[in-house]
């Protein structure tokens, strides 16, 4: 009998197949207190929340990364073919998958954490896949920063930030909301000014207007608990004034001559 899965994957692997089975958890009642909590994803901290707390996913130590690099030269000076070859790339796919197995581990156990504590979870709305795209470029025009953006990617899928939105989902079914990213980090969550240089570092905010100081993300956690996200007004109908926020032109029309059958020249 099948397990009640999600998704169903066989594959082959040394001439055996193997069945994979990814289950999706029961959905976790709501506590009924309606709290809201906003999270902000981040590389320095995997996940800030708007209440203070700030959550990392558990990564390889110094050590194992150490025993990675070991492994992949002594593979890469083996002869091609050759039984010490194969060790060692299988000894670093050995501690990669020991990191998998601890970010769906704290992916689960958080995601649990969440739909258990909290009616609503609101996660900032982000495109992972375009975030991590390779910065190669082609042949005509090839990227610049490549190894920096390849550390980055790296960076960014080492923390489950899909993993975690997509089980706080499953769990936590119609209570999660996906907030536009866009001035979250921004904003001040106190007075609601919007200012670049309110940004001092990673880790500090300092608003520009009213002097609140907070951690820059836990701020931006803050903004997406209370849903303000995306552009930093409404968007006004040309005529009506004002300035749009995509053009940033004027869009106030000088008064125009009314037309009362006298030819204008």
């Amino acid at each position: 009998k099948l397990p009640d899965a999600k998704t169903f994957r066989v594959t082959l692997k040394n001439g055996q197949w193997h069945a994979a089975f990814a289950v999706v958890p029961g959905p976790v009642p709501a506590p009924g207190t309606g709290e809201v909590i906003g999270i902000d994803r981040g590389v320095t901290i995997t996940a800030a929340l708007s209440d203070g707390r700030k959550l990392n996913c558990p990564q390889l130590t110094a050590r194992e990364h150490a025993q990675i690099r070991k492994h992949q030269r002594r593979a890469a000076r083996a002869p091609k073919g050759s039984e010490a070859k194969a060790a060692g790339y299988a000894k670093v796919a050995k501690l990669k998958a020991r990191e998998a197995n601890r970010r769906k581990d704290w992916c689960e156990k958080t995601s649990t954490l969440l739909a258990k504590s909290y009616d609503l979870v609101r996660f900032e709305k982000l495109n992972i896949r375009n975030m991590t795209r390779s910065a190669k470029g082609t042949v005509e025009r090839p990227g610049r920063g490549v190894r920096q953006k390849a550390g980055l990617n790296r960076g960014i899928l080492a923390q489950g930030w899909g993993l975690l939105r997509q089980r706080t989902g499953h769990k936590a079914p119609g209570r999660v909301e996906d907030i536009p990213a866009p001035y979250t980090s921004l904003r001040c969550s106190a007075c609601g000014w919007i200012d670049k240089n309110s940004r001092k570092s990673q880790a500090e905010f300092v608003c520009s207007s009213c002097g609140f100081t907070c951690n820059a993300d836990t701020n931006a956690a803050s903004n997406v608990a209370a849903g303000q996200g995306g552009i930093p007004r409404p968007r006004r109908t040309a005529g009506a004034g004002g300035v749009t926020t995509a053009t940033s032109r004027s869009s106030t029309r000088e008064p125009q001559p009314t037309w009362v059958g006298i030819p204008l020249f």
